[in-house]
């Protein structure tokens, strides 16, 4: 590999691995859905804690879930 090959470049030549591939989409996937929830939440004027009590969960599980750090999800 190129020694100053960019970010994007070094990522294109990873992705061809399909291992990587599969793994960087599941992540990408809780990135997105995390960011999604955060957008919603601010929509509607509420903070962390007003959805946690919402969702009858802690405001550190709706950090988590808006990081894209918690791996739990479920359908409940």
């Amino acid at each position: 590999m190129d020694r100053y090959a960019t970010f994007r470049e070094d990522l294109e030549e990873k992705l061809s691995d399909g291992e990587f591939k599969k793994l960087y989409e599941q992540e990408l996937c809780k990135l997105q859905l995390g960011h999604q929830i955060a957008q919603l939440r601010e929509r509607l004027g509420l903070t962390q804690k007003e959805l946690a009590k919402r969702l009858r969960t802690s405001q550190g599980a709706v950090t988590r879930i808006e990081s894209g750090k918690y791996t739990g999800h479920t359908l409940r």
